[in-house]
């Protein structure tokens, strides 16, 4: 495969032109490729919130990839990606009204740097097998740059910088970018995203109203039918979605469904996906599929 530098005349010819680069890159050449001819499915947050770009989850939304506006379409957040396949599910079938979520989100969110880094810590510790007992030690790991904290036996409950109101980027987009693939503009999201010591694979622990009681055994068999969802709910046989088993394979895993037990209109489920697949590559390449 040749590769290219970038430049405007690489996109003459092309029809879809796939962008998985840093935002600053997107806002810059995402238009040049439109101009020489080629849609653009971009894998940044540039133009997520943009309203006359499409935020498309294929499995959600796929009618609107073709309001090409700008030439653009989005694809969202990887964790966000988690949440809204098996959601939209729900909400299909009984109307959503509001969800809280928690996120246990892998260093491979934080890139390759972020992956080596947690590498490099846990080495650290296993050098020193009495670690654990000693503050979690952080007294033989160091903190790193991809990170603000030692990961490694850790956990770190902050994901991008944090605005006025106490909340993350990262739990800003989730709710955000949710809103608009579910064309809810008034729906309430509330997230709190935190970054585990697993290398792939986000888990969302989610918590959703809806308009109507919708118990178990319902919620399992709108599950079952869903369109990228694998339902893995058997809590009693140690069956329910881990982020092993989603690293590497397309769907998102869903398990640990219950009912609220102060609220019959209310789930609890626990969904884990690919971040790097579902959360990213395999969703922006779903996108060009519907283009054809």
């Amino acid at each position: 495969m040749t590769v290219r530098e970038l430049a405007p005349d690489v996109f003459e010819g092309g029809d879809v032109a796939l962008f998985d680069v840093p935002d600053d890159v997107s806002l810059q050449w995402a238009p040049v490729a439109v101009e020489r001819g080629a849609i653009v499915v971009d894998n940044s947050a540039t133009f997520r919130m943009d309203p006359d770009v499409p935020l498309i989850v294929p499995e959600v939304n796929p009618e609107e990839v073709h309001d090409l506006t700008k030439g653009i379409i989005a694809s969202p957040n990887c964790t966000m990606l988690a949440m809204i396949v098996p959601v939209a599910a729900l909400h299909k079938a009984a109307g959503l009204t509001r969800i809280i979520m928690s996120s246990y989100q892998a260093a491979s969110g934080a890139g390759k740097l972020g992956q080596d880094e947690l590498l490099e810590q846990t080495k650290a510790v296993l050098k020193d097998p009495e670690a654990a007992t000693r503050g979690l030690g952080r007294d033989v790991i160091d903190a790193g740059e991809v990170f603000a904290h030692p990961l490694a036996l850790n956990v770190i409950p902050q994901i991008g910088s944090t605005g006025d109101n106490g909340y993350t980027g990262e739990e800003i987009k989730v709710g955000d970018e949710t809103r608009k693939v579910l064309n809810l503009p008034n729906l309430p999201v509330t997230a709190t995203c935190v970054r585990v010591a697993t290398m792939v694979g986000h888990g969302v622990s989610i918590h959703a109203e809806f308009e109507r009681p919708i118990n178990v055994e319902e919620a399992r068999k709108v599950l079952s039918g869903a369109p990228g969802v694998e339902l893995m709910d058997d809590t009693a046989n140690n069956v329910y979605p881990t982020p092993l088993q989603a690293a590497g394979n397309d769907p998102c895993y869903v398990g640990r469904i219950r009912q609220d037990l102060g609220d019959d209109k209310a789930l609890e489920l626990f969904s884990v996906a690919d971040n790097l697949r579902k959360g990213a590559a395999l969703n922006t390449v779903q996108i060009a599929e519907l283009l054809q």
